[in-house]
């Protein structure tokens, strides 16, 4: 297909295209039908009405449909400011919204990683992708979240804006915050205190519009006992999730954690800075994504987004096996063959604990594997520029 002056149609522009039209479609058929869409969605929405209606943020939500489970609001105020546009919309057109993004938001998510002949393709693939087709039935946010941290901190080359897009989104989600570490690790100081700025200037804006809330959210809501009672579910394929499936509660428990994720963040922000003085930034932030989803305390399956660039990534990279291969474990099989659910992950067998802890396990072996080999070639070029210099200099004089 052509257009005039021989331009070309973008085919991976054709895939969100179709993916958009599609979600548009679903939305309206459901609101149509007045069948129930979007259980997360249907969460910020309520959110938004409680925020509307002067109700508590962080008790229960009275706005949630009927169909829908009595989910608590997890996210800091400002989301809650964001989310009353949602209050316009019937519950399935909440969630139409929130799926339109998804296209969009994985092809800037995937541009600065893989290679323009695979893009169309690793878009198609990535609706197979449990984190990313899981996101969209939910109603997530994740794939907006992550396609505004790529674009921070890759795609907007030399704009006096850096920083501003990471500190936004930590104040819908406190995760991102690990980013403005990142910033300040690859010497982005101008950027870090923007992100920064732009975090507490929004947290602040909520804290004067919902003081209540705020205090609240800050003083105990964000320790949610909702997340502390199913942190050892299969579905959490985090570290304190693994340890909450193989370790009995306590100390012993506790001190693992601290101890372990400490050390997983000083060996991932090591790396990073090796990374980026080598020049591959995008390896460095695939790294503190990673990061991200190892010590936090809840990384659900539909978290785990950051498999999409990582992907493509490996693709652009030649490692074409390894990418079908790490795309065919992040289908979902993995968590639905095994036993979950009321505490039964604590019974698992020697195969079933490495099924059903495969996205943690993944993580840990391409930073086993992969480290030695990215910590000599950051060397190698380190060295090389450094000869590079002293030649220069050399002949200079």
């Amino acid at each position: 297909m052509e257009w005039s002056r021989g331009r070309r149609v973008d085919p991976a522009l054709i895939v969100v295209g179709g993916a958009m039209t599609v979600c548009a479609l679903v939305a309206l058929g459901w609101w149509i039908s007045e069948l129930p869409l979007g259980v997360d969605s249907a969460v910020y929405r309520a959110g938004g009405f409680a925020v509307v209606e002067g109700e508590s943020l962080y008790s229960p939500l009275r706005a949630l449909p009927e169909w829908a489970p009595e989910l608590p609001f997890t996210y800091p105020p400002f989301a809650a400011l964001l989310f009353t546009s949602l209050t316009a919309l019937p519950t399935q057109l909440c969630w139409g919204l929130l799926a339109l993004a998804a296209a969009p938001s994985l092809y800037f998510a995937l541009r600065p990683f893989a290679d323009r002949a695979h893009l169309p393709l690793l878009l198609l693939g990535a609706f197979a992708l449990q984190p990313v087709w899981q996101t969209i039935g939910l109603g997530q946010v994740n794939l907006v979240l992550m396609a505004a941290v790529v674009t921070d901190l890759l795609l907007l080359r030399h704009s006096r804006w850096h920083g501003i897009a990471i500190g936004i989104v930590a104040a819908v989600k406190l995760i991102p915050l690990i980013f403005i570490v990142h910033l300040l690790v690859v010497r982005r100081t101008a950027d870090a205190a923007r992100a920064l700025a732009a975090f507490l200037g929004a947290t602040t804006f909520a804290m004067a519009v919902l003081p209540a809330d705020s205090v609240r959210f800050w003083a105990s809501a964000i320790f949610n006992d909702h997340f502390a009672e199913m942190k050892g579910w299969v579905g959490n394929q985090s570290w304190q999730g693994f340890v909450a499936r193989t370790v009995q509660e306590g100390r012993t428990a506790t001190v693992l954690i601290v101890l372990s994720s400490v050390a997983f963040a000083a060996v991932s922000m090591w790396l990073v800075h090796r990374l980026h003085r080598a020049g591959d930034d995008r390896a460095a932030l695939l790294v503190t994504a990673g990061c991200s989803l190892l010590i936090s305390p809840i990384s659900w399956t539909h978290h785990w987004v950051w498999v999409v660039p990582a992907i493509g990534f490996l693709a652009a990279r030649g490692r074409r096996g390894a990418a079908l291969m790490v795309a065919v474990l992040f289908t979902g099989w993995t968590v639905s063959v095994v036993p979950g659910g009321g505490g039964a992950e604590r019974d698992w067998n020697l195969v079933e604990a490495l099924i059903g802890n495969a996205y943690l396990i993944c993580l840990l072996i391409a930073g086993l594997i992969r480290l030695p080999r990215r910590i000599t070639l950051c060397r190698r070029v380190l060295e090389g520029r450094k000869s590079t210099e002293a030649v220069e200099l050399s002949t200079d004089h």
